[in-house]
Order: C-alpha cells, then sequence, then structure tokens
C-alpha cells in the first residue's frame, strides 16, 4: 500500500527545526508533498535532501514567498510545472508523472482581503482543472492534493456566518469548489468522514487550536474512478509544527 501526504509547512527552513524530517522518518510515505516552503534551493542544506527520497522543488521567483517541494521514494517518470507563467512564477504547482498515478502537488493562491487577488485565484484554479481534466482523458488517475485555502461547505469550518467575506469562504471560491467536485472529483476525505469538526488549518491567535476553531482547507482530491482505490484519507491534527496539520492519503 502507498501512502501519500500533504502539508503546507508554513516555510520548510522552520518547520525543519521543528521535526519536519523526523515526521517524514516516521510516517515514511510513499510520497509527501509540502506547500509554502517560503525558501530557494540553494538556502538550504544537505539536511533538506534524505537519502531515501528524490526531492523536487518548485520556488517563487520572490523570494521568502510561496513555493512548493515533493519528496518521493520511487523517481517519477516525469516532473513538470503547470506551464501558466503567471501562476509558475509563484511555485504553485508540480505535476509528477508515476507508472500508476500522476500526482499535482498544489498552493492555491490566498484570495486576499476584500477579494483582492479572487480572479487571480479563480483563473489558477480553473487552469488546474483544465491541466487535470487532460491527464484523465489520457487515461491517467490523478491526485491533486495540497493547501486549497478553500473551505467548501459550512461544515469545513468552525464559523461559517461569520466568514462569508472572508478569504477562503468567499462565494466564487465555494462555487469554484462546488463546480470542480460536480465535475467528476472526489474528496477524498469528506466523503469518508462526514462528521463536523474535522480542520487542517488553525490560526495563531485566540488559541484557536486548543479551542478546534479551525478551517479545512487542506484536501487529497482525486478523479472519480481512482477513489474506489483509496484505502484511507486521513486528517493529523495532533501534528504540530506549522499553523497547518498534514493530510494523508493511503491506496
Amino acid at each position: 500500500m502507498k501512502s501519500v501526504i500533504s502539508w503546507n509547512v508554513n516555510g520548510i527552513r522552520a518547520a525543519e527545526k521543528k521535526g519536519l524530517f523526523q515526521f517524514l522518518k516516521d510516517q515514511n510515505p510513499h510520497v509527501f508533498c509540502i506547500q509554502e516552503t517560503k525558501a530557494q534551493i540553494d538556502q538550504l542544506s544537505q539536511d533538506f535532501f534524505p537519502e531515501d527520497y528524490h526531492a523536487f522543488f518548485q520556488s517563487a521567483e520572490r523570494k521568502g514567498y510561496s513555493g512548493t517541494a515533493v519528496y518521493c521514494k520511487e523517481k517519477p517518470l516525469e516532473v513538470e510545472i503547470l506551464g501558466a507563467a503567471d501562476f509558475d512564477i509563484e511555485g504553485r504547482t508540480q505535476v509528477l508523472h508515476f507508472e500508476d498515478f500522476s500526482l499535482m502537488n498544489n498552493y492555491f493562491p490566498n484570495s486576499q482581503a476584500e477579494g483582492k487577488r479572487i480572479n487571480y485565484k479563480v483563473e489558477f484554479c480553473d487552469a488546474l482543472l483544465e491541466r487535470a481534466e487532460k491527464l484523465v482523458q489520457q487515461g491517467r488517475n490523478v491526485i491533486i492534493c495540497g493547501d486549497y485555502n478553500i473551505a467548501h461547505k459550512p461544515i469545513d469550518l468552525a464559523n461559517p456566518k461569520q466568514n462569508e467575506k472572508n478569504p477562503g469562504y468567499l462565494p466564487e471560491e465555494r462555487q469554484w469548489m462546488e463546480k470542480f467536485l460536480s465535475s467528476g472529483w472526489v474528496d477524498t476525505f469528506r466523503v469518508r468522514h462526514p462528521e463536523p469538526d474535522q480542520y487542517t488549518w488553525w490560526s495563531y491567535r485566540m488559541k484557536a487550536r486548543d479551542r478546534n476553531v479551525g478551517w479545512r482547507i487542506d484536501y487529497h482530491c482525486v478523479n472519480q474512478a481512482f477513489d474506489g482505490q483509496i484505502k484511507e484519507s486521513v486528517i493529523l491534527p495532533e501534528v504540530l509544527g506549522s499553523d497547518h496539520c498534514p493530510v494523508k492519503i493511503s491506496f
């Protein structure tokens, strides 16, 4: 059985000091996807390149911002980026092709206060979906993982009414998520866990994590045909080191 773990680490260098690679060693996933690395590859020591993993980084051009990385035990057949310059300069997507599936590791844009970046975000979402659907049309099974920066439904955040005008729960974001999940994609966690109070991100303010006042904005979504092979999809809220916690699927 293979496992894929996804985690927004809110800075890979800070996370390394908080036990990131001990977590990787303990979990021993087939693939480990990271978002918000906030680092260029030349800023990282050998400690960031475990011997038993192949490492691939897609950094933002702007230093200390955004960025994604994937660690995988099996060398991919091919590693690509999204292929859209406006998003690739922020290091938002990696596409890795393995023999039996393709994986898209994504750090979705934050729509920002008053929806300042909502158009940019929806354009990113649409470009990502177009690329994913092409892969499915080619006969590939696809995992779309990462920090979506979207809570889909009221069950996915602690205070939905109060957050209707806040980034991550804007109408345009929820509408896109509905379109996405109505077009042949499966939110692997929610279909297996219909219960409330399951979150992946908590504000650092007002002891939100201690009180479990959070948002579920980190996902593993797969094409419908692949969902039957997914054995588990779980959240790991006990894992500290970021304002997000990891999410994991096994198949």
